[in-house]
């Protein structure tokens, strides 16, 4: 049993060592955080749409439009045009999401995040 005076606290080195660790772990999901919500703003979109009989009875370049204007409500926007196929074949559609995107990190230290997504449904 110690008594009162023989205890000691973490060191001020241990203390620094551990606020730097956790700094950069708060640094680098803080910048991860804006490229995982937007990529969970286009999966709830495209599966909104993928469950709309309505919207699927629609042409393709309509269902495309749609989709557009939602991007664009929600405010995000795919790196480029190749992100997103919509294609048809034989009274199914195939909405392929796929991309990826570097963020910066520490000076010339980038993170690559990639995401794809395949979701298909029956032209009503």
């Amino acid at each position: 049993m110690h008594s009162m005076g023989q205890q000691r606290g973490i060191g001020f080195l241990n203390l620094l060592v551990v606020l730097m660790v956790g700094g950069i772990f708060f640094s680098v999901g803080f910048k991860l955080f804006s490229p995982y919500a937007d990529h969970e703003t286009f999966k709830s979109i495209l599966e909104s749409i993928v469950e709309d009989p309505e919207e699927l009875a629609k042409p393709l370049d309509t269902i495309k439009r749609d989709m557009q204007r939602r991007f664009t409500i929600n405010q995000v926007r795919l790196p480029d045009k190749d992100s997103l196929v919509i294609r048809q074949k034989e009274g199914e559609i195939f909405f392929d999401l796929k991309y990826e995107i570097r963020v910066p990190m520490f000076y010339n230290v980038d993170a690559v995040v990639k995401f794809e997504e395949n979701y298909v449904a029956t032209k009503p």
